[in-house]
């Protein structure tokens, strides 16, 4: 595999450039993410054609998260070939994934994403791509609906959040492999993408093609229409309740009329807000509704003292406070 290759224009080849080329900056250098399998490899190899075009810098960051035996052996791997198609500079880390309760696939994504952070700041770049493909948000959708997630989950991923780009969420995941194969790209096949531990992975082999099956297909398109329509609707509701927010929110202190004066969407979110801005803890949404009880339900209550938050109710204000250590 070389660098200098130039494959034929098949329409796989087409969609994926397109796809990377609208999320491109102007200027400076981009890191992909790459862990070597189809979806990371093809946008790997379209961000560094498309850099090339226009005149920006392309990277890549491999992110080993010690999980497998032999995992060094891949991000060696992934490394060579990141190099083979001109990707510079070329980043392999290594972290510790600990268990935070959480669960496994959610620890080694917050693993994966500080080592996104820190290459960020290692390289001065100004973002990472990730190969998150339509499929992708279809498996998130789903995953929010099983787990009662609300809006936040069922809006799925955005194109663009911070330095983090996905240039794929338009893109089937048949595609990165067929752009692969049209390529003459080897990608690596991960046996925890295969592993029915994981929820994930159980929606992909088993879960979604039972309701293409039994629903028609369509239904990974649907999942990811429904995504891109909450999240426009989601987006509306949080820009009106932090308007609120800067509005009427002070010292932790807001009027209990003011959010009163909301429907519940906003107030939710006001208060939701507030105290990841105040105190950085995020609500679920079980503590946001009892504390928005001291509004929609006062009859006296006590403060409430929730993990890393107080909140009591003095003279029609609600007063957030964090806890001192005990």
């Amino acid at each position: 595999m070389e660098s200098s290759r130039r494959p034929r224009l098949t329409p796989a080849i087409a969609d994926i450039r397109r796809a990377v080329r609208a999320l491109l900056p102007a200027e400076g250098l981009v890191l992909v993410a790459l862990s070597g399998g189809a979806d990371s490899l093809a946008l790997a190899a379209a961000t560094a054609f498309e850099a090339g075009r226009a005149g920006i810098r392309a990277g890549a960051v491999i992110v080993d998260h010690n999980l497998q035996s032999g995992s060094a052996d891949v991000a060696a791997r992934a490394a060579e070939t990141a190099q083979q198609l001109g990707l510079d500079p070329v980043l392999v880390l290594g972290v510790t994934v600990d268990d935070d309760g959480t669960g496994p696939e959610a620890s080694a994504r917050t693993s994966r994403y500080a080592a996104f952070d820190a290459a960020l700041e290692q390289t001065g770049a100004s973002g990472v791509l990730l190969g998150h493909t339509l499929d992708d948000q279809a498996e998130t959708v789903l995953l929010g609906l099983a787990r009662g997630s609300g809006p936040t989950s069922l809006r799925g991923m955005k194109a663009r959040t911070g330095a983090i780009l996905r240039p794929l969420l338009g893109i089937r995941r048949v595609a990165t492999r067929q752009f692969c194969a049209d390529a003459g790209l080897e990608p690596w096949s991960d046996p925890q993408n295969f592993d029915p531990r994981y929820a994930r992975v159980r929606v992909r082999e088993t879960v979604l093609p039972m309701l293409e099956n039994e629903l028609g297909p369509g239904v990974g398109l649907a999942l990811a229409r429904t995504a891109a329509a909450l999240r426009e609707d989601s987006d509306a509701l949080d820009e009106l309740a932090r308007s609120v927010l800067r509005a009427h929110w002070a010292d932790g202190r807001i009027a209990a009329a003011v959010l009163a004066a909301h429907p519940a969407a906003i107030r939710q979110r006001v208060i939701r807000f507030g105290v990841e801005e105040g105190g950085g803890v995020w609500l679920d949404r079980g503590q946001t509704l009892t504390v928005a009880a001291l509004v929609t339900d006062w009859h006296g209550q006590e403060a409430l003292s929730l993990p890393g938050i107080r909140v009591v109710r003095q003279d029609g204000i609600l007063i957030f406070s964090v806890p001192g250590p005990t």
